[in-house]
C-alpha cells in the first residue's frame, strides 16, 4: 500500500491519457480496417488531405515523429497506391509525398468513419472541441524546454 496519494494509479494523468488513447485507437482500428488503413497510416493520410505535397521531414514534424519512424508507413501507403514519392529536382536529398487518385478518393469514406468515432465518444460538440484543445495545449506545454514551464 503506497504512502503517497500521488502514486495511486487512478490519480495519474498519464494513465488516464494512456487508457483513453488505447480505447480510441481500438475504436479507430476496427473502423479503419474496413478501408484497409492502420491507425498510423490514417494519421499520415489526414496530414496529406490537409496539405498535399509535403516533404517527408515536414510530414514527420506535423505528426511529431522523426522521418525514420514514418518511412515504413509511407512505404506501405505507396504499395497500396495511395501516395507517391517524388524527389526534389533541385535537391535530391528531399522527397515529397503526394496523394494519388486512390488516396484522394479514400477521403470521403474516412471522413464518415471519423464521425462514427467522434459520436462514439459520447461527447457533445462543445465537450469534444474543448477536450481536443486542452490536449493540444498539454502537448504544446510538455514540448517546451523545462525552464520555460510554470512550476507545478
Amino acid at each position: 500500500m503506497t504512502r503517497y496519494k500521488n502514486l495511486l494509479l487512478n490519480h495519474q494523468l498519464c494513465f488516464a491519457l494512456y487508457a483513453a488513447t488505447n480505447s480510441i485507437i481500438r475504436t479507430y482500428r476496427k473502423r479503419l480496417s474496413t478501408v484497409g488503413l492502420t491507425y498510423p497510416q490514417y494519421l499520415v493520410m489526414l496530414v496529406l488531405w490537409e496539405k498535399d505535397g509535403l516533404s517527408i521531414n515536414q510530414l514527420a514534424q506535423k505528426l511529431k515523429l522523426d522521418a525514420p519512424t514514418i518511412s515504413p508507413i509511407l512505404k506501405r501507403l505507396q504499395s497500396y497506391k495511395l501516395i507517391k514519392k517524388e524527389r526534389d529536382k533541385s535537391d535530391e536529398r528531399r522527397t515529397f509525398i503526394y496523394l494519388t487518385k486512390d488516396g484522394l478518393g479514400l477521403e470521403h469514406s474516412v471522413a464518415d468513419l471519423q464521425k462514427q468515432v467522434a459520436c462514439k465518444t459520447g461527447l457533445n460538440d462543445k465537450e469534444f472541441y474543448e477536450l481536443r484543445d486542452t490536449l493540444n495545449q498539454l502537448t504544446e506545454t510538455l514540448s517546451l524546454p523545462d525552464e520555460t514551464k510554470k512550476s507545478a
